[in-house]
């Protein structure tokens, strides 16, 4: 489903949030209330079905249960008056300030024009440590990235990223992001996409001899599963890889750069009755 940024109308998003639920687990309206540390079970469908408001601490309450990040509880909050006041005045001034936090938190969805952001695994590092270095040369970046990237790979993807529009350049060897995000519409851009996969899966097996466990995370499981468990647990990843970014998000005084990766991938052929 949409983030909450692309809602306005905070019912719509509860409904559609309980309908993603329902769709892979044994969710209920009952759950959710408790989930949101409601005691009646039915709350939340009254408040979706529009036969009742969702008060202030309520929508404190439903950002906490849903792990919101600062920024998307800020949001939903917001949103929550918006949708409830009477006020023109006020309505005006929410609708303000939900379109600057969207703006503020929006991510970039890359297409095929730009699709060479992806064919270099530098890329979205160097966007992501130019910001932690500013005036830095592209010398003293290149010292800091592992894998034998060159300061003049630096330099020519520094460049793109700014003819790009992924920098901007705001004085020597100074940048700032335009987005606070990038997502790559693999339905326009699959090779270059699974060849930034390929390099970064390349990295981090390189990594777990080149680092001490203290500075590395690499964990697995090997399971027997079906297609439809199959597709529960890639649901569960993909909900931890957006709170992971709504964690990072609201982080301060960040040092490095980290790559996450989660992965899942059949070891065996399809098990038969012919098999």
């Amino acid at each position: 489903m949409p983030p909450i940024t692309d809602y306005l109308d905070y019912r719509i998003f509860l409904h559609d949030y309980y309908e993603e639920q329902k769709a892979i687990s044994s969710f209920s309206w009952r759950s959710f209330s408790k989930l949101a540390g409601f005691s009646s079970s039915a709350y939340l469908k009254l408040v979706c079905d529009g036969k009742t408001r969702l008060s202030k601490v309520g929508a404190v309450r439903v950002a906490a249960g849903l792990k919101f990040s600062k920024i998307q509880t800020e949001y939903f909050c917001t949103l929550v008056h918006y949708c409830d006041s009477d006020n023109a005045v006020e309505k005006k001034a929410d609708l303000k300030k939900l379109q600057d936090i969207a703006k503020n938190s929006k991510v970039r969805i890359v297409g095929s024009d730009a699709c060479k952001y992806f064919e270099s695994w530098w890329n979205p590092v160097l966007r992501e440590l130019v910001t932690l270095m500013p005036g830095a040369t592209a010398l003293q970046i290149s010292n800091m990235l592992y894998g034998g990237v060159t300061r003049v790979d630096v330099q020519e993807a520094l460049d793109f990223l700014v003819e790009a529009g992924f920098l901007t350049r705001v004085s020597t060897n100074t940048y700032e992001q335009t987005d606070m995000a990038i997502s790559g519409a693999s339905d326009a851009i699959p090779k270059a996409i699974r060849s930034m996969h390929k390099h970064m899966a390349i990295l981090a097996a390189n990594m777990i001899d080149s680092l001490p466990k203290s500075e590395r995370n690499v964990s697995g499981l090997t399971i027997a599963a079906n297609k439809h468990t199959y597709e529960r647990v890639v649901n569960e990843l993909n909900i931890c890889r957006k709170k992971i970014a709504s964690i990072v998000t609201n982080a301060e005084d960040a040092n490095r750069i980290y790559r996450v990766n989660l992965q899942m991938f059949p070891v065996t052929k399809e098990i038969t009755d012919e098999s």
